[in-house]
């Protein structure tokens, strides 16, 4: 674990931003006690993509509606 001032954030910061980057924690040190620690994100999983043809299929399983798009609107609202 890696060891910095309060002056080190202040002035180089850049310098302990790319040890958090590369994976490791700091500890910040503040009259030569340990003020606080800080460490890096854990990596978040993304979800899983969303299959959208899939989704079309289960919403219409007979395939695309026939007619006008103002006719199957009227349709849906029952406005025959």
């Amino acid at each position: 674990m890696k060891t910095a001032t309060v002056a080190d954030l202040r002035n180089s910061f850049a310098d302990v931003s790319k040890w958090i980057h590369n994976g490791e924690a700091v500890t910040i040190t503040k009259r030569g006690l340990q003020f606080a620690t800080l460490v890096p994100l854990r990596a978040r999983k993304s979800p899983p993509p969303i299959d959208r043809t899939a989704r079309l299929r289960k919403m219409f399983p007979n395939g695309p509606v026939k007619g006008a798009a103002q006719d199957v609107l009227d349709y849906d609202r029952g406005a025959t």
